[in-house]
């Protein structure tokens, strides 16, 4: 598509719908922002902007009337497609974007795009330390840090790009159609923005739509409602899993990483090459290895790719031992299943840290997980007392209330003992009290830091 030929609205002004702003400005195109903080420092903005361009900027409420004259909405991941901005176009009959579809638009080479409910961001990390060993030009993006929009104009013919996708993103693309796409797993969350666990099934599902038979869809063998995908793929599907023989894919076989196809075994690696734990983390490593060899990475590269990845910030990371005490930081354990993974991972007596923005998910499966590990629950945020309440409901009773990431801390570091653990796994969303998860992990961080220091 000849994006100059067309005036579009980018909706939202923060890194995502920036991004977007520039690669229109970039490409010629006509456009303008919206945000519906009226406050908005237009100043800092315009810092931000490509060339510094002062683009017209709408803030607020919406009128039909306002963007009658425009083409297209761009929409940023946090605003959804029922927000007034969306729903305004779409009685338009206009078209409704996400960045990742603008950002396809224009992009050159294969996609290789992760989703799923939890491990995307590990996955994505590892898969993309693998295929930049292979291929000179690779590009890792999406809900891993860096915009798929800020650097689509740079990809070229022979570019691989690993892309991280939210659920988000997914549910406005059109055209969007990776070579090959991995979905991790499916359990409830962002059920406040989609409803019901099958629609936001189906939203994952929708990142294979576009493709063809000549093009691959990896799926989890061992989660009920990605195998059932398998009926509806329109690509090749590959599946991995930790428990069962896999005729076509990826699996583990007593501490191997075996790539199945056309009735050969190929071995990858071994327990013994990894740096990562956890069952959660091996099933992240069959997903990778399969998107990998599938966008033609030859096995030795994979291993050796593998074999350099140590992990990801924020995901079970070890962050220092204090007196004693262990701590810990899974700030990117936003929804309870991410959290019960984290629990499962600690093998000391441990203090936990959790609560946050409300995702209207139980915390019922999350507090029997604690399995008597936990010895006291320290919980922050508007969640705080619903969780409270659940883990009564489960006889667990050692519950703190505390108002700031420092004061929780701060508790902890006062009542764990030598040989304990301190973890951060809030199973809940960062929005209310910090920008983001990443936010919320530096802060727990800086404040174990701050305890060497008394």
């Amino acid at each position: 598509m000849a994006l100059s030929d067309k005036k579009f609205l980018v909706a939202g002004a923060g890194k995502s719908g920036v991004g977007s702003v520039n690669l229109l400005l970039q490409a010629g195109a006509e456009v303008s922002l919206y945000d519906g903080n009226k406050e908005l420092d237009l100043n800092a903005l315009y810092e931000k902007i490509y060339d510094n361009k002062e683009i017209p900027v709408l803030l607020g409420e919406v009128t039909e009337n306002a963007v009658k004259d425009y083409d297209l909405l761009v929409l940023s991941p946090g605003i959804s497609v029922n927000a007034p901005i969306a729903k305004v176009f779409s009685n338009q009959g206009k078209p409704v974007w996400s960045e990742i579809e603008l950002a396809y638009q224009v992009s050159k080479g294969k996609i290789a795009a992760i989703t799923g409910t939890n491990g995307k961001t590990t996955t994505t990390a590892l898969t993309g330390e693998i295929v930049k060993g292979y291929f000179d030009s690779t590009f890792v993006v999406g809900n891993i840090g860096t915009p798929y929009t800020s650097v689509a104009l740079d990809t070229k013919d022979d570019s691989v790009i690993v892309a991280e996708i939210s659920s988000f993103q997914l549910e406005t693309i059109v055209d969007f159609c990776p070579q090959v796409c991995a979905v991790l797993n499916i359990t409830p969350d962002h059920l406040d923005r989609h409803g019901t666990v099958e629609i936001y099934a189906q939203t994952k599902e929708s990142i294979g739509k576009n493709q063809n038979e000549n093009q691959v869809m990896v799926l989890n063998y061992e989660d009920d409602t990605t195998r059932a995908m398998a009926e509806r793929a329109k690509g090749k599907v590959v599946f991995f899993s930790l428990h069962h023989k896999i005729t076509e894919g990826v699996s583990l076989d007593n501490g191997t990483f075996i790539i199945e196809e056309n009735g050969e075994r190929i071995p990858v690696c071994t327990m013994e090459d990894i740096h990562l734990l956890g069952d959660h983390n091996y099933e992240n490593i069959l997903a990778a290895i399969a998107v990998s060899y599938y966008m033609g990475v030859p096995v030795k590269q994979i291993k050796e790719g593998i074999k350099r990845f140590h992990g990801v910030a924020h995901r079970i990371e070890y962050v220092d031992t204090v007196n004693g005490v262990a701590y810990y930081n899974d700030s990117k354990g936003t929804n309870t299943d991410a959290a019960i993974k984290g629990i499962q991972a600690m093998n000391r007596p441990t203090y936990l840290i959790g609560g946050g923005y409300d995702k209207k998910s139980p915390y019922d499966d999350w507090i029997e997980a604690f399995d008597g590990k936990v010895k006291e629950l320290i919980l922050m945020g508007v969640t705080a007392p619903k969780i409270a309440e659940t883990a009564k409901k489960h006889g667990f009773e050692n519950i703190v209330f505390v108002d700031s990431m420092e004061e929780a801390v701060s508790y902890a570091a006062g009542k764990a003992q030598n040989g304990d653990a301190v973890l951060l796994s809030p199973a809940c969303a960062s929005w209310g009290m910090f920008p983001n998860y990443e936010v919320r992990g530096d802060i727990f961080k800086e404040c174990v830091k701050k305890l060497k220091e008394l």
